[in-house]
């Protein structure tokens, strides 16, 4: 059954380049499970018209190392661009800015470092003429677990229909080195962040709702907020009626 899902969306990727008239596909690899199985995918699709980018900015080693694994067991090729500086030029130069006024400097930290990454991967991908795949699954889609135009700023999203325990299938099936499935899902936005300490809910509860199997009254309670307050995320932005005179 995964050979022919997986078989399906290898087509798929093939068309959407086709049809975008590119010449392949790139993916930020972050050492994670979900960009792990893109990297796959592309790979498969594309052989020689595909590429890994692994883009540090502050980052923990142990991600650049375990994205390393992942391009060296996937047989994909792949390019490094730090980014920590540029990280902290934009930063400081903002915070100074703003003084006091700043309210959420973590999360800004955080989404600053989203929207890096996505800028670097278009700048590649606009060099080379790829199309920049997301690593964003169903379970994330659906809550809005993903920055808006930094990783949910994609041109394709293979993964859209796979819950976070078909990701972990998919990943086994495909050889993902055992190192990067046994990791705690996290975005690595900052020391010791999880994806589910910070969404307050697991991803075997969101995927249990998407799949409609039962759930607990507090986790239905947080993925329909979560769903709710990140609606914008996922439609083009409000505009006004044209003005008739």
């Amino acid at each position: 059954m995964i050979e022919k899902r997986v078989e399906h969306v290898v087509k798929w990727l093939k068309e959407q380049v086709e049809l975008s008239h590119t010449n392949g596909i790139l993916v930020g690899l972050s050492g994670g499970i979900d960009s792990s199985v893109v990297a796959c995918l592309i790979k498969r699709a594309f052989p020689e018209n595909s590429i890994g980018v692994i883009l540090p900015c502050k980052s923990n080693d142990k991600d650049k190392e375990d994205a390393e694994a992942v391009a060296k067991a996937c047989g994909i090729d792949y390019i490094e661009v730090e980014l920590s500086e540029a990280h902290t030029n934009i930063f400081d130069a903002v915070t100074k800015a703003l003084g006091d006024r700043g309210e959420k400097r973590r999360l800004t930290d955080a989404n600053l470092r989203a929207r890096l990454r996505m800028s670097a991967l278009y700048t590649v991908g606009n060099d080379i003429g790829y199309l920049v795949a997301g690593t964003d699954n169903a379970a994330e889609l659906l809550t809005g677990y993903f920055t808006k135009y930094g990783d949910g700023g994609v041109d394709i999203l293979p993964l859209a229909h796979l819950t976070k325990r078909e990701v972990f299938e998919w990943a086994k099936y495909l050889g993902v080195p055992q190192s990067v499935i046994d990791r705690q899902p996290s975005a690595g936005l900052w020391e010791g962040q999880t994806d589910e300490s910070e969404m307050g809910v697991t991803y075997d509860a969101i995927d249990n709702f998407i799949e409609g199997k039962p759930v607990s009254d507090e986790d239905r309670e947080i993925i329909i907020r979560m769903n709710t307050v990140t609606e914008h995320k996922r439609v083009m932005p409000p505009m006004p009626k044209p003005f008739n005179d």
